[in-house]
């Protein structure tokens, strides 16, 4: 029993310092690829307000551990001073040049930076910022116990979270209602399979949403099929039906509130 437990540990030791090297190595090459296309977009961002290309985001990490997520900035300046933290793509705080930014995922590059000092990695659960992790079932809460990503099935599932916010009254209670059960779910999920061929794979299909969401979509359903996913998780990937309000993972309600009680 003890020989075993010791083989465990030491393969899962053996992950984690792959994984990271595949981080560390996959970051410090996309840095040097993106180099020619984020330089001429973060001179654009400066220039339409003299204001600094970058956003640096206050997100929450592994073990829940604050950290600042660097993106290029896509928004006017003080944007998040409004209060809101879910965007939909009609929100007027978006500039021109952020909206191409937004229309490519421009916005990510710049975080293979956090990438490679080792706050987040290429794959796993997206990072939220306080205000969402406050309000994590104890299920969620799982999220929390490796490393943030860059993509992962969510960013896949949900790469269309600007047209499911827009319109919407509330943006944030609508994530809460529409996004955030279904993207924890698959987070969970993520978490409970994760592997180096995983995250090959999450980060090739990653790429090919931006040319064929269909394609992408297709594929992930496929990877989930594989691992034994359940009915409820197959059909929150295939994006076949309309999303609509579900409690989060471990929730028996749906969210109503951000503040104080924040379900029905």
């Amino acid at each position: 029993m003890c020989t075993t437990s010791v083989t465990m540990s030491s393969s899962s030791i053996v992950a984690d310092v792959l994984k990271r090297l595949f981080d560390i190595l996959a970051s410090a090459v996309g840095l040097l690829f993106a180099s020619p296309i984020l330089l001429p977009v973060m001179f654009l961002v400066w220039w339409q307000d003299k204001h600094s290309p970058f956003y640096v985001a206050p997100r929450v990490g592994q073990g829940g551990e604050p950290f600042r997520m660097v993106k290029l900035r896509s928004m006017i300046v003080n944007a998040d001073k409004s209060g809101v933290d879910s965007t939909g793509n009609n929100d007027r705080r978006i500039t021109p040049v952020g909206q191409f930014i937004r229309s490519y995922k421009l916005d990510e590059l710049t975080q293979l930076w956090n990438v490679l000092k080792g706050d987040m990695s290429l794959v796993g659960p997206r990072p939220n910022v306080i205000r969402e992790t406050d309000l994590y079932t104890p299920e969620e809460r799982g999220l929390l116990l490796v490393r943030p990503g860059i993509t992962d099935f969510s960013s896949i599932v949900f790469s269309d979270e600007g047209d499911i916010l827009a319109g919407q009254d509330d943006p944030d209670i609508a994530y809460n209602q529409l996004i955030r059960p279904g993207k924890s779910m698959l987070g969970l999920f993520y978490i409970e399979h994760r592997s180096l061929w995983l995250d090959i794979r999450l980060c090739v299909l990653t790429a090919v949403a931006i040319v064929s969401r269909a394609t992408a979509l297709k594929a992930v359903c496929g990877i989930l099929s594989d691992l034994d996913a359940n009915v409820e998780l197959l059909q929150i990937a295939a994006r076949a039906q309309p999303l609509v309000p579900r409690p989060p993972p471990g929730g028996t309600r749906i969210v109503t509130s951000r503040d104080g009680n924040p379900f029905t």
